[in-house]
């Protein structure tokens, strides 16, 4: 196939079709498959709870989201920040939780190993909810990035993975990485760890196949709260109109599965917990509505279209 000169700008540059990868083909909206999802519901919903550790002073090969600062800038040790997250998991999470009972919403965890650790009383507070758990990375200031090595970005996801199985007793299946951040490689080593789903793409409303074999459900980190309300700002009851109103419109559409992901430590404030159950009812109040967990939605989707 020839390839035509570019006529706008940059005038003159060869545009070859295709992907700058080849995780996945490229695929329009009305190529991607409408999901029949149980009792007739138009949209599946998941909610996804981020527990998660942030290191005081991380070592100096770790790579932490550089967005997440103090305000005091970059320093170790961070008080600051580490108490902000850790105020998620002393009090945030369990207002989080209670809202989510209050709409008969079971949460899908993404854990992470030293959470795993670290909370086992979270884990079971979770479980008792019957929640799924995904793998989520190590600390919440070690990310998955391409300077790592192979063999140490694999055994980063073995050792989320078994983390995750020895304080829930069973293995996971799907995988939510640390602030979702993979490597050209992480495809491949997810689906070869035994690894069915992962939620770290955002590049699309409805679920795809990854070419290892691995199923991406969307991830939505436009209504993402640490990418809303604390990397951009948004207001609180801005930040409800925004779930609700990006519900509306895939819910009219139908035959997909919406996630929203959470931050005990951010939405679980006193200052901002309203405005989740806000969100929540008007989600919910929509009617043909599959409330599930990832793991559920996952497995509905693998037996539909078995092939990807």
């Amino acid at each position: 196939m020839a390839h035509k000169p570019a006529d706008i700008p940059p005038v003159g540059e060869i545009r070859r079709p295709g992907m700058d990868h080849d995780l996945y083909p490229f695929r329009t909206p009305d190529q991607a498959p409408r999901i029949a999802w149980p009792h007739g519901a138009r949209t599946a919903f998941t909610v996804t709870l981020m527990l998660d550790h942030w290191e005081v002073n991380p070592p100096q090969d770790a790579h932490p989201d550089p967005r997440i600062l103090s305000p005091l800038g970059k320093f170790f040790p961070d008080w600051l920040t580490w108490s902000q997250r850790a105020y998620g998991n002393r009090v945030g999470i369990f207002r989080v939780l209670d809202a989510l009972d209050r709409f008969a919403i079971t949460p899908s965890v993404a854990l992470g190993a030293e959470a795993a650790r670290r909370f086992p009383e979270l884990v079971d507070e979770c479980a008792r909810r019957g929640a799924c758990f995904m793998a989520h990375g190590t600390f919440a200031s070690r990310r998955i990035t391409a300077r790592m090595t192979e063999a140490e970005e694999r055994d980063h996801i073995a050792a989320s993975r078994d983390a995750v199985r020895a304080a829930t007793g069973t293995a996971p299946t799907g995988w939510c990485g640390q602030d979702f951040n993979e490597s050209t490689r992480t495809p491949a080593l997810l689906a070869a760890a035994g690894f069915a789903y992962t939620t770290d793409w955002s590049n699309d409303d409805r679920p795809f196949m990854l070419k290892p074999g691995l199923l991406a459900l969307p991830s939505h980190s436009d209504w993402n709260d640490l990418e809303a309300m604390w990397l951009r700002r948004t207001q609180p009851q801005a930040w409800a109109n925004l779930v609700a109103d990006g519900f509306s419109v895939l819910h009219a559409e139908g035959g997909t599965v919406v996630n929203l992901s959470l931050h005990p430590w951010i939405t679980g404030q006193a200052s901002r917990i309203r405005y989740l159950a806000d969100a929540l009812s008007r989600v919910v109040g929509q009617g043909g509505v599959w409330r599930t967990t990832t793991d559920a939605a996952a497995a509905e989707i693998r037996r539909q279209f078995p092939a990807g």
